[in-house]
């Protein structure tokens, strides 16, 4: 099954687009993208030349991935979300050699129009609530809102809320699926599940 686009998107010759894509009406994928398979590309997002976009990745309308932007697989960005690529930019002041990479790692959730400050890198399966600004290095599995962002709980791979506290130690079992997380020393991980169990 190849990649389909609707008649009204471009799509730049040398883009690489993975099969089982759909993109959407008014979308742009630079020639240097590179986007995996099962991805869906919602009305008038942009993706710039230095982005690599995993699979399964969920990108809803009116957001742009501009350059030095990496989604890992499964991502989920929310309507018109922000990325920046620039830290401190003026319109006066060519910057481009001055990007700061961005990285969403797998299964994370980005909200309806947060902000992810340029040079972060958002945590496997974190959560960021709808319009937060995030502008430091977001853990797994962790939930974020508000402006600055800060972190208010633990998310499990499902998308629930876990009983957890924020700091020390505990484990929570994710109603829904069964996984098992434990808190230690600040840091989130899945302890079994029943993929891996």
């Amino acid at each position: 099954m190849a990649w389909t686009a609707h008649p009204s998107a471009i799509v730049d010759a040398g883009a690489q687009i993975g099969e089982g894509t759909r993109i959407w009406h008014f979308v742009h994928v630079s020639p240097g993208a590179r986007i995996g398979e099962r991805c869906s590309l919602g009305q008038n997002v942009y993706v710039g030349n230095d982005v690599v976009i995993g699979d399964n990745v969920k990108i809803q309308n009116n957001v742009s991935v501009y350059d030095a932007v990496t989604l890992e697989d499964d991502v989920f960005c929310g309507p018109s979300m922000v990325f920046t690529n620039v830290y401190n930019p003026r319109s006066a002041v060519t910057r481009k050699n001055e990007y700061r990479r961005t990285l969403v790692r797998r299964g994370a959730t980005l909200g309806a129009n947060c902000t992810i400050v340029c040079g972060t890198t958002i945590g496997e399966y974190a959560f960021v609530g709808a319009g937060a600004v995030v502008n430091r290095d977001v853990p797994d599995f962790a939930l974020m809102v508000g402006v600055p962002a800060r972190q208010v709980g633990w998310m499990s791979r499902f998308g629930e809320r876990l009983d957890l506290p924020l700091q020390g130690s505990g484990s929570a079992t994710c109603e829904h699926t069964g996984e098992h997380y434990r808190l230690e020393a600040g840091r989130c991980h899945l302890e079994s599940s029943r993929n891996n169990a």
